[in-house]
């Protein structure tokens, strides 16, 4: 496999051919904000928070989505991306009903902590309110669609990992939803094997345990590394 040589942030990089942008820059420590990715899951640029400037290009790319490419010049951080980010961050909030202090994930939300980082202290948009339901006919865990940002994180685990294909998208647009099983209830799954996985990877309040209070959700995302090992072995391959 052949080597690509190419700039991220005025720093000289190489990569693997085939291998994206977010993957190299991530490689040589270079951060890209992201909601959607997680290591040893296939991209699918649903965020678009990891979108980069290419010289040459005038269109923004998704960075987990792009293949890198022999003397590339790549940028991550520039005025136009930051303000673009945090246009995402602020229709995030607006369209979804996310009351940071009363949820179990406050202070330890992937969504939260972007926010801060890109200086989001009020949003601009029109809060949309949406009818949303909670699901907590699972005996140890439920799904809040009111902070669900449509990463589909649960969904690639569930199918990747788990091989169990229990959650799924239904709808467009702002108005998708995840679902269990074709829209049954989450505790009333033939498929859901109780793993938790899709628990641990969601990166809001939306996947929650049972039993935890404002603040008291702790995701453990230890065993991931795991996974990146394990799908390089090709032992999730079935």
């Amino acid at each position: 496999m052949s080597v690509k040589t190419l700039h991220i942030d005025g720093k000289m990089v190489t990569g693997l051919a085939g291998q994206s942008i977010f993957s190299v820059a991530w490689d040589n420590g270079i951060r890209i904000p992201r909601l959607c990715h997680v290591g040893g899951l296939s991209d699918v640029g649903a965020c678009r928070l990891c979108l980069v400037e290419i010289e040459g290009q005038r269109k923004l790319q998704a960075a987990c989505m792009t293949p890198v490419e022999e003397g590339m010049v790549v940028r991550t951080n520039t005025e136009r991306l930051r303000a673009h980010r945090k246009l995402i961050i602020e229709l995030l909030f607006a369209e979804r009903n996310h009351v940071c202090s009363v949820c179990v994930m406050n202070g330890n939300c992937e969504l939260q902590d972007l926010a801060a980082e890109l200086g989001v202290d009020h949003v601009r948009l029109r809060y949309q309110f949406p009818k949303l339901s909670v699901d907590t006919s699972h005996d140890r865990f439920g799904v809040d669609h009111n902070r669900c940002v449509l990463c589909t994180r649960c969904v690639r685990i569930c199918d990747e990992v788990e091989g169990a294909h229990t959650w799924d998208v239904s709808g467009r647009g702002a108005s998708s939803l995840v679902i269990t099983d074709l829209g049954t209830p989450w505790g009333e799954s033939d498929t859901c094997t109780n793993c938790g996985k899709c628990v641990q990877v969601c990166p809001t309040g939306a996947l929650f345990e049972k039993g935890k209070a404002v603040s008291e959700m702790k995701k453990s995302r230890g065993f991931l590394k795991y996974i990146v090992t394990a799908r390089q072995k090709g032992e999730w391959v079935r």
